[in-house]
């Protein structure tokens, strides 16, 4: 399975706000460039596992969080960005979104 940059982006940043960082510190502390976090967490700049487990030290969180969404398994992987894409999604595409996944899905 390849590494989705994107979403690893997105767990940081949402780990970063949630801990109370700011760029600026979070930056700070491992010594890059705001630039550099930035980019990070886009998705735009491959991030080595040695820095992601920097950052997770510092948050206090673990390389599983952000690799699979749970800490405990892989079992929860994508849930959370699934429940935030249906809840800002309308009830026409929740719909569509419901359709194709039960395509996908069948066996």
């Amino acid at each position: 399975m390849a590494l989705d940059y994107n979403i690893i982006g997105e767990r940081l940043k949402k780990a970063r706000i949630d801990s109370g960082l700011t760029q600026e510190k979070l930056a700070e502390k491992l010594d890059v460039s705001i630039a550099f976090l930035s980019r990070i967490e886009r998705g735009s700049s491959h991030i080595s596992l040695k820095r992601l487990s920097q950052i997770c030290d510092i948050l206090g969180i673990t390389e599983g969080s952000i690799l699979n969404g749970s800490s405990n398994n892989s079992e929860n992987y994508l849930s959370s960005e699934f429940d935030t894409l249906l809840k800002n999604s309308t009830p026409e595409k929740q719909k569509l979104i419901y359709k194709i996944a039960k395509v996908i899905n069948e066996d």
